[in-house]
């Protein structure tokens, strides 16, 4: 008796499944897992791909400083330099030098300070100012007139006001350098009382007679 094949294509590739599981399995999964690791790749060499224009933007020179620039900043530069050096002068000289105008009023005040008949008018202590203000350094500026006569003596006249506790005055004052001894002489020294209205008068405390 002859038994015919009846097995068809999908009898013997059901055979092969059947019989060779293990080796269909693997490959199957070694296909999705290389798939689900290409989009990753292609991702990390996305992110890692450096902008063609970062390197152009870093690498560009600084414009050089030309001859004239720097000639024009360091001039600049000793002006600004020039000009503190001569304020911190200006500074200097007033505080460690006293100007003349100053060391005249001092004397003109200190002699009218202790003079018995402008105390007995307005009152001590006496106060002497340049102007009536409230601005301080306005009252500090004393009105003055400095030169120097043919025979080379010089002469420094200042006027300036006066306050005491009773009254106010106005004074008007010169002197002059001696040049024998070197030190400064009254021209003259003149208190005009303006108040109180009782107390008007005009004294005369300094007056120059050459010899």
């Amino acid at each position: 008796m002859t038994r015919s094949n009846t097995s068809g294509p999908l009898t013997i590739h059901y055979e092969c499944r059947k019989a060779f599981p293990s080796f269909i399995r693997p490959s199957a999964s070694y296909s999705t897992k290389a798939s689900d690791q290409n989009p990753k790749q292609e991702g990390k060499d996305l992110s890692t791909t450096e902008h063609p224009f970062d390197d152009i933007t870093y690498n560009i020179p600084e414009k050089p400083v030309t001859f004239t620039e720097g000639a024009s900043y360091s001039l600049v530069i000793l002006a600004g330099l020039g000009i503190a050096a001569l304020a911190g002068y200006a500074v200097f000289k007033e505080l460690i030098f006293e100007p003349k105008e100053y060391k005249i009023f001092g004397k003109a005040l200190a002699r009218i300070q202790n003079d018995s008949q402008v105390t007995a008018r307005i009152g001590h202590p006496i106060t002497g100012y340049g102007q009536e203000t409230r601005n301080r350094a306005a009252r500090q500026r004393i009105p003055n007139k400095i030169w120097t006569d043919e025979d080379g003596v010089e002469h420094v006249e200042v006027n300036f006001l006066i306050r005491g506790p009773h009254g106010a005055g106005k004074v008007y004052s010169e002197m002059f350098k001696d040049n024998s001894d070197r030190t400064w002489k009254f021209t003259y020294l003149v208190v005009e009382i303006v108040s109180p209205q009782h107390a008007k008068t005009q004294l005369m405390l300094e007056s120059y007679l050459p010899a």
